[in-house]
């Protein structure tokens, strides 16, 4: 199991998640192919989720370094930019993080690049927007508002399938990556929860219309932020119930893939 570790900065946002392997590995003896990562700098958060290719053979260190890379260069670039407020740099400045990430990521792997496959979700949380850059199949979703006195959860837009099947995924090393990257901007001062995933919990956290657009599963998300919700530190037991949570059988039963969930919830308001 991997997880993401606490930071020096202060930060309005409560940020936990982690990752581990799903039955299929499990049975086999093969390690989580899912990383995580968040980064806090004085202006903004940045959460990072990844899914490494089970088919390439070292798709586990691609996905812990898609991360790693994510969470120091989307970092910076958005410190830099942090007080511009929302509009089109924000999209700039993550396709320019992106590009950053990118490079560097195949400088390391070199001509293997390929055998470290890896999808790419990345949430910038800043004052007064939120920034998201996808390239592969993690989604995001969002809490912000209430109707009729119930939370409202938002599935953010996800990039559009790569080729005529809807299972073909691109990976930041595919060779034109950067023409299927997804970025969005959001502004909205409801926004009090934010949750990234890889694909091996889109069957429980996401629901299917008949039409099949996804849209997120209210009673899933609402467990989920719930625990992170308590003020203070996330306990043992929050950590505990989460890793409990994503190795259970009624998940499981749903999807034998690895699974990652990275959360993050303001704390409470001044």
């Amino acid at each position: 199991m991997t997880g993401a570790d606490e930071h020096e900065h202060e930060t309005p946002w409560r940020i936990h998640g982690m990752s581990v392997e799903g039955y299929r590995h499990r049975r086999q003896g093969l390690p989580c192919q899912d990383a995580c990562a968040y980064a806090v700098t004085a202006s903004v958060a940045v959460l990072a989720v990844a899914d490494g290719a089970g088919s390439r053979p070292r798709s586990e260190e691609g996905s812990r370094l898609a991360v790693e890379l994510a969470a120091e260069h989307f970092a910076r670039r958005a410190g830099a930019a942090a007080d511009r407020g929302p509009g089109e740099a924000v999209h700039a400045l993550l396709e320019d993080a992106f590009h950053d990430v990118s490079k560097v990521f195949l400088d390391r792997t070199g001509a293997d690049a390929a055998d470290f496959a890896t999808t790419l979700t990345v949430v910038v949380l800043a004052r007064g927007w939120l920034g998201h850059l996808s390239v592969g199949d993690g989604f995001v979703v969002l809490r912000a508002g209430t109707e009729d006195g119930e939370r409202q959860f938002h599935l953010l837009p996800q990039p559009p399938p790569a080729g005529e099947y809807s299972n073909e995924t691109v990976f930041l090393t595919s060779p034109d990556a950067a023409r299927w990257v997804h970025t969005d901007c959001v502004s909205d001062d409801g926004i009090d929860g934010v949750l990234l995933s890889t694909d091996g919990l889109a069957q429980a956290a996401l629901n299917r219309s008949a039409s099949g657009a996804p849209s997120p599963n209210p009673s899933f998300a609402e467990a989920v932020f719930r625990s992170l919700d308590v003020p203070g530190p996330v306990t043992d037991s929050a950590h505990e119930g989460l890793a409990t949570l994503l190795r259970s059988d009624r998940l499981t039963a749903l999807n034998a893939d690895d699974k990652t969930l990275l959360r993050a919830v303001l704390k409470a308001r001044p």
